[in-house]
């Protein structure tokens, strides 16, 4: 009989790169499930795509996820709303930089990726200091944080219904006030739909009406009340898009256009490079589009080695289906495997000079990394897997490929960044900016990146 591996030390082996491409690829379908916590449960109320187990009711979900709401044609409906956020963000920064005033970049760009999903989710805005806006974004931030943290009442069976680190008491705290926060939201929106369905306004393709761009929420009440659906929805599975969409959407993008522009005040022949490439292309009479992307090389090799050194989720985490074989070994059902994304991302057995933050790898690889020149981000590629890979990757690849790359862009070609640093924060050798992390399922970084904004030119009136 075969040895088994217990599922302890299952997990300790998929941190070199050379475990997770024959778990997460030959043995895909055994890993399609997730590693639930009390607090992803509790939060979700079991009803999450992200963290469904893999069936009936998550082919549903993916389905309306990739086809309806994060397809190209919907995605591309809502470009006037990305592009019109993009220009509020930049003429923002534009009279911080007239004023030689300071700007918090980490709030300005969670308000940002937070405006632009609310509109595309509920039609609305969350923007201003207004307390239902302030409290979404703070909510998000809660939520990724929360399910980050090591809860010993997850791993000891015996501590279950123990609440030893407080974690039960926040995570309820924070879904009471998610879910009041959403109720009233989607009201207004439900309230919006009767007046339409009175006024005779096509909602379930009842009259046509081609020009109406339907939100995320109209898709998923138009589910809701379709009693021909291969899988009936009840109103509490509707709570899905507050951490799928509502709580990733938001927080992985932010952070991510934090991270990168944290890296470029780092390296300034790198700022200086990408400055260059937008002039030549982009220009400086016009500001970036998302039509200009293919045509930005370098800022692709950048959005790429940003994701090598901060992936937006550092651990993969799954589990096993069924039990399997790998080699001699027996790997029982219930196994959990993390893949250490982050690790893999700086080890020199993968990367040569992996702490460098080194753009031109991805334009001219080095044989020692292994690469090839057309690496991408899409899940293939195992030494980078910012998305994940396989049934599980992550929908939002498009959506957040077309966002992130256009804010940085836009961040590169209108501005150059004097940093103001918190003084009691210690900045390592050569570095303008604290590169420390924080713990959270994001990785997010330990301090604010506050700078001000000097403009290199003005695109927006």
């Amino acid at each position: 009989m075969a040895p088994s591996f217990t599922s302890e030390l299952a997990l300790s082996m998929a941190s070199s790169l050379f475990l997770p491409k024959p778990l997460l690829k030959t043995n895909e379908l055994t890993f399609s499930a997730r590693k639930h916590t009390a607090a992803i449960d509790h939060l979700t109320y079991n009803s999450s795509f992200a963290f469904a187990p893999y069936g009936a009711y998550w082919k549903f979900i993916k389905k309306i996820s990739t086809v309806e709401l994060l397809g190209a044609r919907t995605l591309g409906q809502f470009l006037p709303i990305r592009s019109q956020e993009l220009q509020d963000f930049v003429k923002l920064l534009l009279e911080k930089s007239h004023a030689g005033e300071r700007v918090n970049v980490t709030e300005e760009l969670l308000k940002l990726t937070n405006n632009v999903i609310t509109q595309m989710m509920f039609s609305i805005k969350c923007s201003g200091t207004d307390g239902q806006a302030e409290e979404a974004r703070t909510l998000v931030r809660e939520v990724t944080e929360i399910f980050g943290h090591f809860n010993i009442s997850d791993i000891i069976w015996l501590f279950k219904n123990v609440d030893l680190q407080g974690f039960r008491r926040r995570f309820m705290d924070i879904n009471k006030r998610y879910d009041s926060l959403l109720e009233k939201i989607i009201s207004k929106c439900e309230m919006v739909r009767k007046e339409k369905k009175k006024n005779g306004r096509r909602i379930n393709g009842d009259v046509d009406d081609d020009e109406e761009v339907k939100d995320f929420l109209d898709i998923l009440l138009d589910a809701l009340e379709n009693e021909k659906s291969e899988i009936q929805l009840t109103t509490d599975k509707r709570s899905f898009i507050k951490c799928d969409f509502l709580t990733a959407a938001t927080d992985t993008t932010a952070i991510a256009a934090e991270w990168a522009l944290a890296e470029l005040i780092n390296n300034p022949n790198v700022l200086e490079k990408a400055q260059e490439e937008m002039d030549q292309v982009v220009g400086k009479s016009r500001l970036v589009q998302e039509s200009d992307l293919p045509n930005l090389p370098y800022l692709q090799a950048i959005i790429k080695e940003n994701f090598r050194l901060h992936p937006p989720i550092p651990m993969l985490a799954r589990k096993s289906i069924e039990d399997f074989q790998i080699g001699e070994y027996t790997i029982p059902e219930g196994s959990l495997l993390f893949v250490n994304l982050w690790s893999i991302g700086r080890d020199p057995k993968v990367w040569s000079n992996p702490m460098k933050f080194n753009p031109e790898r991805f334009l001219k690889p080095n044989e020692s990394d292994g690469l090839e020149t057309n690496i991408d981000v899409k899940g293939f590629s195992y030494q980078l897997l910012p998305f994940g890979t396989g049934r599980r990757g992550c929908p939002g690849i498009i959506l957040a490929m077309q966002e992130l790359p256009t804010t940085l862009a836009a961040m590169i070609q209108c501005f150059n960044w004097k940093v103001v640093n918190p003084e009691a924060v210690e900045i390592k050798g050569n570095d303008l900016v604290d590169m420390s992390e924080r713990l959270g399922l994001t990785a997010p970084r330990a301090h604010d990146l506050v700078c001000v904004p000097l403009a290199r030119c003005s695109l927006v009136s």
